[in-house]
């Protein structure tokens, strides 16, 4: 069994310690997430874990022959070969392997060996041969062309220059090099911060099946919560663990936070009291004393750390003017770009207070259907207009990028922020991610992903009663995502977006309108979660073709059967029950063997002398006894509980 150990790591920046003690520990069937805020140094542990970083202490301790694969967050680049000729990279070390088995031939077609000789090469030739047997080597086009087309490639994508691919696609290509390797362990730093929702589903898929161990860092929740069953937290240099799914952890840890939150507010509040006390009374001499006392007071005060990130921050949208109730109208919509038809001709109304979603694989036209809403595509077919007082707010990673200005990034905000908020305008910039010297950078010098989340905080300031939001979560971390998510959940105007986020969705559409290449778009009046159910029940009624017309929730009375998920979620979810309860059944068993062998010890010490002579012990040692015996029948009867339960599983 293959297994990576981080034991005692230890890493300082300057006076900074980052990393203090940590230990972790992955095998075979491992499914970590690694949590923490901005900052705390999640990336830089997955590099000493890669072992591109060398720690100041501590070791990395691997498996004899375990192979380690890493993705970084961003900057992997192919300068040459095509996308299926950086995919046959991951196979180079089975090539070495068939180049040695060659060389074994031809010492074998020599014929100069004793007996023994002859035996050994001929043993290593076959074990050679196996292993690239197994490892599906003669099968790898089947598997390079699976993976790729998993992560949304197209078949003519297979040919083309790795390097004309954009950074997402470069990053795409670099997780496909990643999961075709086959490593031991897997260490993903951000791999879906580039996958539309399809590919984030097909690699849930595939880690799902995958045998080895997976350390990931990702801020899509929803992701976290089907692909890990183990979370450990970096939170001010310390690494914890916390066993279950990322919202176990998440409930677990927010009853912790919330005690942490009350000290660090009550310890808060003493300080500034000390503070004015001091402030009040510095010069004045009946109260010297008392102000030295609270000095030395204060200066005795170990501060309870609070990473920035971390902090509650509340935003809400300035007050918007109210809207008519139509407030966009589309009429017999078409787009094209040249001989290829975008969006088929389509007509729509969207009603004041709408949470819609744009959802449909890439190239479908959400990203269009967004610019033509906000009136920055005017070539199309048919009419597109806004109701009585609609004003618009949009964001898109395009008009992001096009920022320049000297300005800082505390003044381009303060430019369109309204008065009331001008006190809360540092907490509101930290909960997009500028904190510290980050506020007095020029907007010029930042790179994309700063420029877009400013881009979006200075929309998010500007009263408008339609949002139009093209991807908005995908350069923020969970805090600032779940501070955009509440803002725009209690925000009274329309919001029709795109993402990629699927707890972002789930908790926010009210409505899903389809868009699939060419064809007419579709609405499904519900959330998220009906429309996956309605499209799986319609798609297997119709044999795999599902209706062009609008779709509507049945009435309450309707005795329509509904799926409760579709069938691959549930063949997930059996799955993922088979391994919890393989695992609980490993752990009784171990545990068992445990109990018995210090039973074993306890009953051999009262055989001897100087124990049976001594009551006191003897009853300690008896009462030990009685306790494993105790602890065995529960164990045998949970254990009896499991094995029915795995059988029932299994035979499903």
């Amino acid at each position: 069994m293959a297994c990576m150990q981080l034991s005692n790591i230890s890493l300082s920046f300057g006076a900074r310690d980052l990393i203090k003690n940590a230990t972790l520990y992955l095998q075979d069937g491992s499914r970590a997430a690694l949590a923490g805020p901005n900052g705390a140094g999640k990336s830089t542990l997955m590099k000493i874990a890669a072992g591109l970083i060398a720690p100041d202490s501590g070791e990395v301790v691997l498996t004899r022959g375990a192979r380690v694969c890493y993705l970084p967050q961003t900057g992997v680049q192919f300068g040459d070969g095509t996308v299926l000729e950086v995919a046959e990279r991951a196979f180079a070390r089975f090539r070495e392997l068939l180049e040695a088995q060659e060389e074994i031939g031809r010492r074998l077609e020599s014929g100069q060996h004793t007996e023994g000789e002859l035996a050994s090469l001929v043993e290593e030739h076959h074990r050679l041969g196996e292993l690239v047997e197994q490892a599906g080597y003669w099968r790898r086009q089947e598997r390079i062309a699976e993976v790729l087309r998993g992560l949304d490639f197209k078949p003519e994508d297979f040919e083309r220059p790795a390097a004309s691919l954009s950074g997402g696609w470069q990053m795409r290509l670099a997780l496909a090099l990643v999961l075709l390797e086959d490593p031991d362990v897997m260490l993903l730093d951000e791999p879906t911060n580039y996958l539309d929702l399809e590919a984030r589903t097909w690699l849930e898929g595939f880690l799902h099946d995958y045998h080895g161990a997976v350390l990931v860092v990702s801020h899509d929740r929803y992701f976290l919560d089907v692909t890990v069953q183990e979370v450990y937290e970096l939170f001010n240099g310390k690494l914890t663990r916390y066993a279950g799914t990322y919202s176990q952890y998440e409930t677990r840890r927010s009853q912790e936070l919330e005690a942490l939150f009350e000290a660090w507010e009550r310890q808060q509040e003493e300080i500034q009291r000390m503070e004015e006390f001091i402030r009040r009374f510095r010069y004045k001499e009946s109260k010297a004393a008392q102000v030295q006392s609270r000095i030395k007071m204060l200066e005795k005060i170990e501060p309870i750390q609070i990473p920035e990130g971390m902090k509650r921050i509340h935003f809400s949208f300035p007050p918007a003017p109210r809207s008519g109730q139509t407030v966009v109208r589309i009429k017999d919509l078409r787009k094209t770009y040249g001989s290829r038809l975008v969006l088929d001709t389509f007509s729509l109304d969207i009603e004041r207070g709408t949470k819609l979603v744009l959802v449909g694989p890439n190239g479908a036209g959400k990203s269009t259907l967004m610019r033509i809403l906000a009136g920055q595509d005017a070539a199309y077919e048919g009419e597109v207009s806004l109701g009585a007082n609609v004003s618009v707010g949009y964001f898109s990673q395009d008009s992001a990028e096009r920022m320049e200005s000297d300005a800082t990034v505390e003044e381009a905000a303060l430019e369109v922020c309204p008065p009331d908020l001008h006190p809360k305008l540092r907490n509101l910039l930290g909960a997009f991610l500028f904190r510290g010297d980050d506020i007095e950078k020029p907007v010029k010098v930042l790179s994309g992903g700063e420029r877009s989340r400013l881009a979006l905080l200075k929309m998010l300031l500007h009263p408008a009663n339609l949002l139009l939001l093209d991807e908005p979560t995908n350069h923020l971390d969970l805090t600032s995502k779940d501070i955009l998510l509440e803002a725009l959940k209690k925000f009274e105007g329309t919001v029709i977006f795109v993402s990629h986020d699927r707890q972002f969705i789930d908790e926010l559409a009210d409505r899903v309108l389809e868009l699939s290449c060419g064809t007419t778009p579709k609405l499904y009046y519900g959330n998220y979660a009906y429309y996956l159910e309605k499209k799986a029940a319609l798609t297997a009624a119709s044999g795999g073709i599902s209706s062009d017309q609008p779709d509507r929730p049945a009435p309450e009375s309707s005795q329509t059967p509904r799926r409760s998920a579709p069938a691959w979620e549930e063949e997930k979810a059996r799955k993922a029950r088979i391994r919890k309860l393989q695992r609980r059944e490993e752990e009784i068993m171990t545990r068992l063997a445990e109990i018995a062998a210090t039973r074993r010890s306890l009953e051999e010490q009262l055989g001897r002398p100087d124990v049976y002579i001594d009551g006191s012990r003897t009853r300690r040692i008896l009462a030990d006894i009685e306790a494993l015996d105790r602890e065995a029948d529960a164990l045998n009867e949970e254990w009896l509980t499991v094995a029915e339960a795995l059988g029932e599983a299994q035979d499903a």
